[in-house]
């Protein structure tokens, strides 16, 4: 497994991201709908922030992102592998890699939303060291919030 360093504007990540909101809409639990919100692309170059593609054996399988919301809080974005490959322990290899990425960066700690639906996400979040939050923003697909201290 490889991850590409790419703009969020890239042909590859702009399919994967479709892909993962076209996901989202058809499974998630709130009949009002998801909110589709595409990535401003100057949140996701360093050193504001990196967007990967991750590729297992040459074919984009997923994404996920890391962006800065200031005084070294960054905050995870868009993190998603295609259902066929999960399961595989991907999305915490992926995860880890952008905690190192924000570590680079300068991040102190790192913060997410999620939805409960998705309880796998919410699984390997807490696994992984996060421990939920007060909301930090108005996400409307949001009904979790986690942070996690980044050790230098």
């Amino acid at each position: 497994m490889t991850y590409q360093p790419t703009s969020v504007e890239d042909a590859t990540a702009h399919a994967l991201l479709a892909e993962y909101f076209a996901y989202r809409s058809a499974t998630f639990p709130n009949p009002a709908g998801y909110t589709t919100t595409f990535p401003t692309p100057s949140q996701f170059v360093e050193p504001e922030g990196v967007f990967l593609v991750v590729e297992d054996d040459g074919a984009a399988i997923g994404c996920g992102g890391i962006r800065s919301l200031g005084a070294g809080r960054f905050e995870v974005k868009h993190l998603w592998l295609q259902p066929a490959t999960q399961g595989r322990g991907l999305g915490r290899a992926l995860l880890a890699e952008l905690e190192r990425r924000a570590l680079e960066l300068g991040a102190t700690e790192l913060v997410l939303d999620t939805n409960a639906s998705l309880e796998a996400a919410g699984g390997l979040y807490r696994s992984s060291g996060y421990v939920d939050i007060e909301p930090y923003n108005d996400n409307p697909n949001a009904t979790n919030w986690y942070r996690k201290v980044l050790a230098r």
